[in-house]
């Protein structure tokens, strides 16, 4: 292997970028001289360039280029790190995707930076895909900076480390207690801190997942678990673990996930005294490295043999190679010579293996003096052995269970004195009389093979292997990589690379998890939910929803927050009522001797955050209360509770106001005494009453009531409360009424990373249109009608634009209700409509799971525009990258290449020739949108800049009459469509089919060099602009000074864009949700009228309370340098053809009608 060593240090002092590392490549690759970059002489999928830093440093970003001068370019990778040169470990984003993106050319640069920066010694760049027209190339740079830290190791028996805390008061209300840890076994304490009187917590390993336990003194009782953290952890990687302890409750962290534990009240008032490496009982065999309490170095203080910190202990991290083999897919086998019989007539043939697959062939050799054949393989998570000859079984094993648990298991094949075992986890072996001599030994089966002398009648085998030996001999799996030994293909050799996709665990609402090596799946049986992630409830929101599906008074559990967290309860609807009750149990409470006041407390069987809600959504709730009393002065001396939590003091009665301090009587001037405002204050000795009904949902429900003055002579008092009694649902019928194609609504931002659902109700009779839409800086999700008969569900979490779609065989514009339901989760996206079979589209195994939004959710605006107006909407993000002054300008190109555009806009003008829209690039490459001066459309795509511009023109005429037309261009490749209003022409390209280094896209007015054509401006208006995925329009508007759009001229928003319209320039008032002040809208109001979009129950209120996301915030979005806008416009979606507007039926009594009843 050659390496060259350059380092060139920054001055900075934060991370600081590494030229030219340490290159170490295998010998059948060159680096030619002059070539720039590296280029190896085989380009296939076996090659990799490795990077030796020379110390474990911290890796913050890498950049590639492609080779200088030539085609050579990757346009994707895998990244692998490690410590050691061996035991890689791949880079994953989101925990899920492995491929980075490459280059589109040799020249422009492409940086990704770290979602989490890694630490490593050495680097593995592995090419995945290349330049078709030409060979692997790399130019590769990386940024970082030196990594420092204080690591033990421990070898169990006696080696430790305890460190006692000084005497004396250090309460504080934060502790903390910090690590990171790495090791191969899946059981051992790594830490014990204990407190006085014995009280302690433990952190220990149990196959391979971190449990946090709390010991109580005395050693025979059995610990409590409080929570279980983690998996794998037994892989020999660093792992960061951190113990937060924050007045009443623990942070429990595991690298990136943290679970939040109660304490107990015995450890409320607990100080940490001792910390301790280990215990003696469950030994740790691996390395500590930065152990610290709260910010003491206790390794830097065990290094300066500080009294405060004793063990014994190595401070250095030894650790053992093992070289493990991943096969990730059908296509992975490996092929070892086989050893023959000795002369005792034995062959022994062992490995460890770790699954998630219940079935696969582990083994497989021929007998070629019996011309048989052996398998090993799994089958049901157990471990069997058959012998096959002439289609026929000779023998049959099988040994274990539940193999596919993920653990290392170790199995022993032995064939000895004419006996056959197979023995599982070095238990006891199960065997039976055969004797052979073995030809080869497989794991899988090669893909040139024709399937007769290598057959695999089971599921293939994913998983990884290790410890590999024939005839009690060590398999050198490096070997194998270098092609000494064996044969193989489609492996990951020196790593595992499995992946537990049940931790932390995808499943909502308690579903249950079970995994397989590329996919996971969840159990929502007895949750009360269903759906891949189980986050769709299976319940109605509230007995109004019941009663609307034909049901009877009965009992019935209702969702109040649908698929949110609150779970379903148990309700009994009367639906002649309209109501539903929610019945508590209540107790009487007699007066005790020598006690003046005498108090009763209600429980309800429902949750607290349940009863709230139900108040909350509910149109009207109440509940009796009845004081009666004989010989009572009631204030001060009875008062009742009521409210949130244990309630608020009361001091009203049934049937008064809150804070009036009065009961019914009072308000109504005929109490028993005109002197007081209730009846039980008037000390009378006959009996009296206050009743009357609780209605203020802030005071309901009633939780304690205090009863006194009960103890004298005659005194006497009896009580009662009614049961809680809620009607109505003031969120099931909620419409907006959207009567010109330029309203619009906004909502907050869209929260739902990993799962969020959207339902609503709409009628209209206009044949396209979009009900909602929420973008981010890449991602965007769209809910839309994009014919008279079919709903498209579109979406981007970054793995690329997708779309779900249903088609009905009826007219959805038929002025009719219909409901809609979109679901997205992490496993695939769903689209329901009316009644019809739910749409389904499945995610990809290992793509982006975050949708991540930063704008409002909303429908779209138009603007007007002028002669000198113009809305510049850039592409390119700068790249910050420090370079050497000899570097190409090319270099900081857009790396922005699109094959597909999809381009909507509506216009109105009497302009021609009009310029409509420029999408330049840095090449010299464009596309326009024009109005000629026939007054027809044309679309003039220049994908080759050495050739002049293919035009292509709608048969649509008169286009500059004032009037709003609607215009769509699609293009795959070399294939176009073009719509005009209703008109479609399809167009086939001759010139190039990539639009490459896009650089921004114009409306209105472009730069006279540009075009003399484009000199001229454009008068008129444009709305609902959109290519591919962005909306260019709507940041100019809505967003001037947070996206990447320059404005030049008068720029006015206006109602222009709606067909309604007269005035091109008119101004358009809006209507704001999102808690910022507007004008309000004179077209949208709480009714719906005929011929226009009625988007009913969740789409005003409900879109907000029942849009539910994950129980994650909105995070930061990363930076993302090099070609951040590539999947922001490349995306192929079917956009919206137009907004709703107005029909002609204008019978506004029944709309009214219809929006109420339904």
């Amino acid at each position: 292997a050659a390496c060259t060593r350059v380092y060139f240090v920054s001055s900075q002092k934060n991370c600081n970028l590494i030229h030219h590392l340490c290159v170490l490549v295998p010998l059948s690759l060159s680096l030619p001289a002059g070539a720039g970059g590296w280029s190896p002489l085989t380009s296939d999928r076996y090659q990799w360039l490795e990077v030796d830093l020379g110390e474990r440093t911290k890796i913050t970003a890498v950049a590639t280029q492609g080779r200088y001068g030539s085609s050579d370019w990757l346009t994707s990778y895998l990244l692998m790190f490690s410590d050691t040169g061996h035991n890689w470990k791949q880079y994953r984003q989101e925990d899920s995707i492995g491929s980075f993106p490459g280059n589109s050319n040799a020249d422009s640069v492409v940086q990704y930076k770290l979602q989490q920066p890694a630490i490593a010694r050495f680097l593995r760049l592995i090419p995945l895909d290349r330049n078709p027209s030409g060979r692997i190339g790399l130019r590769l740079e990386a940024y970082g900076c030196p990594y420092t830290s204080d690591v033990v190791s421990f070898g169990g028996g006696s080696s430790g480390l305890v460190s006692r805390l000084s005497p004396g008061p250090r309460r504080t209300s934060r502790e903390v207690v910090s690590m990171k840890f790495k090791t191969l076994r899946n059981s051992g304490t790594l830490l014990h801190a204990e407190g006085e009187g014995g009280l302690g917590f433990s952190l220990e390993l149990e196959r391979g997942k971190l449990l946090l336990l709390l010991r109580r003194g005395d050693s025979s009782s059995e610990p409590r678990r409080l929570a279980s953290l983690g998996s794998l952890l037994d892989d020999q990687h660093w792992h960061l673990l951190a113990v937060e302890r924050r007045s009443t409750h623990l942070n429990l962290t595991v690298d990136k996930h943290t679970e939040r534990v109660q304490i107990p009240a015995e450890f409320s008032r607990w100080d940490i005294e001792q910390v301790q490496g280990l215990v003696s009982e469950r030994d740790f065999h691996g390395c500590l490295e930065n152990l610290q309490y709260n910010g003491l170095n206790l390794i830097e203080l065990a290094k300066n043999k500080d009294h405060r910190v004793s063990g014994n202990v190595t401070f250095s991290c030894a650790e053992s190679v093992f070289v493990a083999v991943t096969f990730p897919g059908p296509q992975s086998f490996l092929q070892l010579p086989g050893a023959r019989a000795s002369s005792s007539g034995g062959v022994s043939v062992g490995f460890q293996f770790r699954t998630w697959n219940k079935a696969g062939l582990l083994l497989t050799f021929d007998l070629p003096q019996e011309g048989g054949v052996v398998w090993l393989y799994l089958s049901e998570a157990r471990l069997r052995l058959q012998i096959h000859k002439a289609g026929r079984a000779l023998l049959e094993l099988s040994a274990g269970s539940a193999l596919n648990d993920g653990q290392w298991h170790s199995v022993d094949l032995t064939s000895k004195q004419g006996h056959v075992t197979i023995a599982v986890d070095k238990g006891e072996g199960v065997y039976s009389t055969f004797n052979s001599d073995v030809s080869s030994t497989s794991t899988g089966c090669p893909a040139e093979e024709d399937g007769q002398s290598c057959r695999n009648p089971f599921s293939l085998f994913q998983g990884c292997m290790r410890l590999l030996s024939v005839e009690n001999q060590p398999v050198d799996l490096i070997m194998v990589q270098q092609r000494l030994l064996g044969n193989y293909s489609h492996l990951q050799i020196d790593m595992c690379g499995i992946i537990d996709r049940c931790s932390p665990s995808r499943c909502e609402h308690g579903g249950r998890c079970s995994q397989s090596w590329t996919v996971f799946h969840c159990n929502c049986s007895e949750s009360g939910y269903s759906g891949a992630t189980c986050h769709s409830s299976e319940y109605e929101q509230s007995c109004e929803a019941y009663k609307h599906k034909g049901n009877t008074s009965g009992h019935f559990y209702i969702d109040v927050d649908g698929s949110g967290p609150i779970r379903p309860q148990l309700v009994y609807c009367n639906m002649t009522g309209d109501t539903h009750t929610h019945t508590h149990t209540h107790t009487l409470v007699r007066p005790s001797p020598g006690v003046d006041q005498h108090s009763v407390h209600f429980d309800y069987s429902t949750e607290e955050e349940q009863l709230l809600v139900v108040i909350s959504q509910s149109k009207h709730c109440e509940q009796e209360l009845s004081y009666h009393c004989r010989k009572s002065q009631g204030s001060p001396f009875s008062w009742w509770l009521g409210g949130p939590g244990p309630g608020r003091v009361q001091m009203y009665w049934g049937g008064a106001q809150p804070g009036s301090q009065q009961c019914v009587c009072g308000l109504q001037g005929d109490c028993v005494d005109p002197q007081h405002y209730c009846n039980c204050d008037a000390d009378r000795v006959e009996w009296a009453e206050d009743s009357g009904l609780l209605t203020h949902g802030e005071s309901l429900p009633v939780r304690s009531l205090v009863m006194g003055d009960i103890q004298r002579p005659e005194s006497e008092a009896a009580y009662r409360v009614g049961p809680l009694r809620c009607h109505g649902d003031k969120n099931f019928w909620n419409a907006a009424f959207f009567d010109k194609e330029t309203s619009y609504l906004h909502f907050p931002t869209f929260h739902g990373e990993l799962s969020a659902d959207v339902s609503f109700l709409f009628k209209t009779t206009a044949p396209s249109g979009v009900f909602l839409e929420n973008l981010g800086i890449k991602d965007f999700i769209r809910i839309e009608l994009s014919s008279s008969t079919r709903v498209v569900f579109s979406f981007d979490v970054g793995n690329g634009p997708l779309e779900v779609g249903v088609e009905s065989s009826v007219p959805l514009n038929d002025d009719r209700w219909h409901r809609v339901r979109a679901e997205r989760n992490v496993k695939e996206a769903s689209l329901r409509l009316d009644q019809l079979p739910v749409a389904r589209r499945e995610a990809p195994a290992d793509g982006h799971l975050h949708l991540q939004l930063n704008s409002q959710l909303f429908i779209e605006v138009s603007a007007s525009f002028k002669p000198g107006t113009s809305v510049s909407y850039s592409f390119k993000e700068l790249y910050e990258l420090g370079r050497n002054s000899s570097a190409r300008p090319s270099s900081i190109y857009s790396d922005v290449t699109l094959r597909a555009e999809n381009v909507s806009l509506s216009f109105r003008t009497n302009q021609s020739p009009a310029l409509l829209l420029y999408v330049g690039s840095y090449h010299r490459e464009s596309l326009a949108l024009l109005v000629n001066k026939l007054d027809k459309l044309e679309v003039r795509y220049k994908l080759d800049s050495g050739r002049d511009a293919e035009v292509l023109r709608s048969r649509v005429k008169s286009l500059a009459d004032g009037r709003l037309h609607s215009v769509t261009v699609r293009r795959l490749s070399d294939s176009v469509s073009l719509q005009v209003t209703t008109i479609m022409l399809r167009f086939g390209l001759h010139s190039c089919t990539e639009f490459n280094a896009v650089k921004s896209l114009v409306l209105g007015r472009v730069d006279p060099e540009l075009s003399r054509l484009a000199s001229l401006g454009f008068t008129g208006c444009l709305s609902v602009v959109h290519f591919n995925s962005i909306s260019p329009l709507k940041a100019a508007l809505l967003h001037p000074h947070t996206s990447p759009v320059v404005i030049s001229g008068p720029l006015v928003q206006s109602s222009c864009g709606s067909s309604a319209s007269a005035n091109p320039h008119a101004a358009e008032d809006t209507h704001h949700l999102s808690g910022r002040k507007g004008r309000s809208q004179a077209g949208l109001t709480d009714n719906c009228f005929p011929g226009s979009l009625c988007v009913g129950r969740f789409l005003v209120i409900k879109l907000i309370v029942f849009i539910f996301g994950t129980l994650h915030n909105l995070t930061t979005l990363s930076t993302s340098v090099g070609c951040p806008c590539q999947s922001l416009v490349s995306r192929q979606l079917h956009t919206r053809r137009r907004h709703f507007g107005s029909g002609n039926n204008t019978n506004w009594l029944d709309s009214v009608k219809d929006c109420a009843l339904g």
